[in-house]
């Protein structure tokens, strides 16, 4: 059973496009850099006067914030934006390159770009070009992977890229020019190659997967024309695989089918679990010091926190959902964990009182607010004024109805309902449902039993209790939204549980 859990959003920044691909920096010292990659697909031009056809244009650009979280409301500060091709995907290398961090960036024009980050965490930094492979023509570069996913496994420093002709791209990244050689290029998919993933323990295996629904296992040492396994266990395209840095043998993978499956890589013929997550699942990321939190966005329905303890030791079926932070007329994209420790609980401290003392009347209706947010599972609904105006998070219980706003507002004001983007960047069939269809409550499989709120005392006692903290940033399609938001569960082992008379209470396990 799950610990509680409470979630706050932070901030929301307006992207401009379409964002879709979000990472915090890894690099020791430079935690607080964020990285955010957005896509816009711009109608095609007007037949010439020969009467050609015009094709549609990719455009995006790439943002670069600061996090400082002495600024409690407006945590993020951009400090650099490039206006590139439209990116698919962005991953920092976890180690310094050259002695600086290091972020790769796939792009429309089917090429991945390197750039260093240079300057001063603290005062100023800035992204320079380094180097870029082009994969080739008329394709798009879909997603990359580097090898240093656990950090000290990372020599020799590879890249493993995918791209929208189905094929794998391999390269390795010289430290002391800086440069970067390809070292492989094959097919490993008839359709898109969405993604392609490193075995972070072995990082001579990748891992990719494609819009034929099939999973494969790649040796790279030997011939590319024969994975190491196939399957076919998900049913649509296979959109996101992570392999997890703190257990051997532990991948995670996503697909349209909306079921997020866990694998002993030992035994690839069945998953270890099954988790249906009512969404096509964009990206998988573990969380970076905590073993059993996996981060989900799932596109139609939000972005999901996911308990694999069960699955891991015990052998459940399917994951626990703890939280979900759905979006209305969006579709969910990219998604990370910070290496951030967040100082402070969500109910706001004296310290950041001090800093925003005009603020004090607000957060003591924060913190009146926060205490009722004692579920077994959340589900988190937001109602916007505009992409830019503050909006409020509001607790949709059990109801499967609209979710009501916690203060009168006006009307709230909905993005543009073109969809022309999902299916030229998503792909495929299973992209259905739509955003609206993201509303419902949480399965009842994954409802807390019961669905009442706790009382004082019993928030009090949860507040109290010691608690895993993190810092999130999630991106999302169509509203053009960068979210930054804290989340957090209770560390209670059962003798500290309270009795179970509430969905709150007898829900906690030891995390040990």
């Amino acid at each position: 059973m799950a610990a509680p859990c409470r979630t706050r959003t932070l901030q929301v920044v307006d992207t401009e496009f379409s964002a879709d691909a979000v990472e915090w920096c890894p690099v020791e010292g430079w935690h607080r850099i964020l990285a955010c990659g957005t896509y816009h697909l711009r109608p095609p031009a007007p037949s010439d006067s020969r009467g050609s056809n015009g094709t549609c244009d990719r455009t995006g650009r790439l943002y670069l914030y600061h996090y400082n979280e002495e600024q409690p409301y407006i945590p993020l500060t951009e400090i650099q934006r490039i206006d590139t091709a439209a990116i698919l995907d962005i991953k920092w290398c976890h180690v310094p390159v050259a002695e600086h961090p290091m972020v790769g960036i796939a792009n429309s024009t089917g090429a991945v770009e390197f750039c260093h980050l240079t300057g001063s965490e603290k005062n100023s930094c800035m992204l320079e070009p380094c180097f870029r492979v082009d994969l080739g023509a008329q394709r798009l570069a879909l997603s990359l992977d580097w090898s240093t996913g656990r950090e000290q496994c990372g020599c020799p420093l590879r890249v493993i890229s995918s791209d929208s002709e189905g094929k794998l791209n391999l390269f390795s990244i010289d430290e002391s020019a800086p440069s970067v050689h390809v070292l492989n290029q094959w097919e490993a998919h008839k359709f898109e190659a969405w993604i392609a993933a490193f075995n972070y323990w072995d990082t001579d295996i990748v891992y990719s997967g494609g819009d034929d629904s099939l999973l494969r296992g790649w040796d790279t040492r030997c011939s590319p024309e024969a994975p190491i396994f196939t399957s076919r266990r998900h049913s649509m395209g296979v959109c996101s695989i992570q392999c997890s840095p703190h257990r051997e043998n532990l991948l995670a993978t996503g697909s349209y089918d909306e079921h997020v499956l866990l694998w002993d890589t030992r035994n690839m013929k069945q998953p270890l679990a099954d988790t249906h997550v009512e969404g096509g699942v964009w990206r998988l990321k573990w969380h970076p010091t905590c073993e059993f939190l996996l981060l989900a966005a799932c596109m139609q329905s939000g972005f999901k926190i996911l308990d694999c303890r069960g699955s891991m030791a015990e052998n459940m079926e399917e994951c626990l959902i703890l939280s979900s932070y759905v979006l209305h007329n969006s579709l969910a994209y990219g998604a990370d964990w910070s290496r951030l420790c967040p100082r402070d609980s969500l109910t706001a401290t004296q310290d950041s009182a001090a800093a925003c003392q005009p603020s004090e009347e607000h957060v003591g209706r924060s913190e009146e607010g926060d205490e009722r947010l004692n579920l077994q599972v959340q589900n988190l609904k937001i109602i916007y004024e505009s992409p830019t105006a503050t909006f409020d998070v509001i607790l949709d219980e059990e109801s499967e109805g609209p979710a009501l706003p916690l203060k009168a507002q006006r009307s709230p004001k909905l993005p543009g309902s073109d969809l022309k983007g999902s299916s030229d960047l998503g792909g495929g069939p299973a992209r259905g449902g739509g955003p609206g269809s993201a509303s419902g409550a949480v399965s009842g499989a994954q409802r807390a039993s019961g669905g009442t709120l706790g009382g004082h005392s019993d928030a009090a006692r949860s507040l109290d209790s010691p608690k895993e903290m993190s810092i999130v940033a999630t991106c999302s399609f169509y509203d053009n939204i960068l979210h930054v938001w804290k989340w957090e569960m209770s560390l209670v082992t059962p003798s500290e549980a309270p009795s179970a008379t509430s969905a709150s209470e007898g829900t906690a396990e030891s995390l040990h």
